[in-house]
């Protein structure tokens, strides 16, 4: 990816990811990075997940990189939808 704003190292969660942006009058597929880590290193308030999409895959948005913050409560809620939909797509494979 070219002109990242997102730093993408060793401990990023997803370098490599297939993404897709979509809106109204388009819909592209890109690579995607995708990161979870915390708000600050010492005494963190939050989880961030962030995601930055190829920017030269992409022709219809401008380079930039999408951020959420959650609390502990709600990373956990997201990690127990991921866990459900993770054993979804296991038992429809088998």
């Amino acid at each position: 990816m070219v002109d990242r704003i997102m730093r993408v190292n060793a401990y990023t969660t997803f370098d490599l990811l297939e993404g897709r942006v979509k809106g109204h009058g388009f819909d592209e597929d890109a690579y995607a990075v995708l990161n979870v880590s915390t708000d600050t290193r010492e005494d963190p308030d939050a989880v961030e997940v962030q995601i930055e999409m190829d920017n030269t895959e992409v022709d219809a948005v401008e380079p930039h990189a999408d951020t959420v913050s959650l609390s502990p409560a709600q990373a956990r809620e997201m990690a127990a939808e991921l866990e459900k939909y993770a054993s979804k797509v296991d038992a429809s494979e088998e």
